[in-house]
């Protein structure tokens, strides 16, 4: 037995307990490296009195008892990760065939023979085990933090690798000889491994829309609560204003009264009257919280000289929460708002009309405004490639769905239609 071989046999040991060892989630200290250095020296040192006293074939045999499973208790006194532990192992031994592989190829170009490998893979242990241990093995040990199912599912293809390659090339002559369903065996595993990845993946890619959509409308609550609370202190300061000159107010009409200017005395009480009233909070319903809101976009739409028609006939008490049902009515007013500016941008008319009510425990909405633009819509839905759009109307399905209600979106002579039930 060559001293190239041996020194191979030892590397490739070596490459393997470390590379785990870094696959785990390990907090190093010195005497944690310590402890693995030793547990490695231990491990090697069994390795070399079974090959020089016993006999070297049964190493092979012995080898998974020897030295995959005392490393993977030593990984897990040093992590407290036992699952993790063995996958970190069975996937160390995986990553082995990267250098047997790279060898043979090298082999295969340069026609060598077995020195020739056992060279190659005895120069290219350090360069793999630098890669993977700088650029792949955060990657691997932050699967150690997901749940356990996720763990499992990364260590499938490891496990079954590792049991295909004992039953197939060590205990038996199964992969050597050619039998037809070990040589298909793992190109089928890859197979389902790929099929299996790709069911995940979409899995996960809808989890994380669903997400997106969340934080879409809590940042939407959020910019309307900011709105509110902007209201309400423009409001304070009106107040606040109102109070301070409240004595002048009356100064001023005991003067014009004094001096028999009783039109003009009233002319000014009608003036603040008008004053007060334009911030007045409009009752279009028993609901406060839909007064507050549709108060709040009819004075924007006043504002931006769009008429706007409310009807509304809803009680005090729904069974839709308020943070919903604020944010369904701001998005859909906002949408409507949003295209009759565009509108008058290009100098033409635009109209909202609104029209809520309830009845047999179920809220009816229909809001329609006039458009001018081309609307693409996707299964019923309107969508738009602008960025920072579209999230209003993906907010809006999200809730009526939230609550088993339907919605619907068209266009007609020129005119966009929203209507929810539920």
């Amino acid at each position: 037995m060559s001293s190239i071989y041996m020194m191979n046999l030892t590397s490739v040991g070596i490459f393997g307990m470390v590379l785990s060892a870094f696959f785990c989630d390990i907090r190093w200290t010195r005497k944690k490296v310590m402890f693995m250095t030793g547990s490695m020296m231990a491990i090697l040192l069994l390795q070399g009195i079974i090959y020089f006293f016993v006999d070297a074939d049964i190493v092979e045999n012995i080898y998974p008892f020897i030295t995959h499973f005392p490393l993977a208790i030593v990984l897990f006194i040093l992590s407290r990760q036992c699952l993790w532990s063995i996958i970190s192992v069975l996937t160390a031994y995986l990553c082995c065939q990267i250098r047997r592989w790279m060898a043979l190829l090298i082999v295969a170009v340069f026609s060598g023979g077995a020195m020739m490998q056992d060279v190659a893979e005895l120069t290219m242990t350090l360069p793999i085990l630098f890669v993977l241990v700088r650029f792949i093995a955060p990657s691997v040990r932050s699967i150690s933090h997901h749940p356990t199912a996720a763990q499992c599912w990364f260590g499938v293809v490891p496990a079954v690798y590792y049991g295909f390659d004992y039953l197939t090339r060590i205990y038996t002559s199964l992969l050597s000889d050619g039998v037809l369903a070990a040589v298909e065996f793992m190109p089928f595993v890859c197979s389902m491994a790929y099929l299996i990845f790709t069911v995940q993946t979409s899995r996960e890619e809808q989890i994380r829309r669903r997400l997106e959509q969340t934080q879409d409308i809590i940042n939407l609550q959020i910019a309307q609560a900011v709105r509110e609370v902007k209201s309400l202190r423009e409001l304070q300061h009106k107040t606040s204003t109102f109070r301070h000159d409240l004595r002048h107010h009356m100064q001023y009409l005991s003067s014009c009264m004094e001096n028999g200017k009783i039109d003009q005395a009233q002319a000014y009480i009608q003036e603040i009257c008008s004053e007060i009233e334009a911030n007045r909070v409009t009752v279009y319903c028993e609901n406060e919280t839909v007064n507050l809101i549709f108060s709040s976009f009819a004075g924007r739409a006043e504002d931006y000289g769009i008429p706007i028609n409310i009807k509304a006939v809803i009680s005090q008490f729904l069974s839709i929460s308020e943070t919903d049902l604020c944010v369904l009515l701001s998005n859909a007013l906002e949408n409507a708002l949003h295209a009759c500016q565009k509108l008058k941008d290009k100098d033409l008319p635009g109209t909202i009309e609104v029209s809520a009510y309830e009845k047999s425990g179920k809220l009816f909405l229909q809001v329609i405004n006039s458009c001018d633009d081309d609307i693409t819509f996707e299964y019923g839905v309107p969508v738009t490639k602008n960025p920072g759009h579209g999230i209003g109307v993906r907010s809006i399905c999200t809730i009526v769905e939230k609550y088993g209600g339907i919605y619907t979106f068209f266009v007609k002579d020129g005119r966009f239609f929203l209507r929810v039930s539920f």
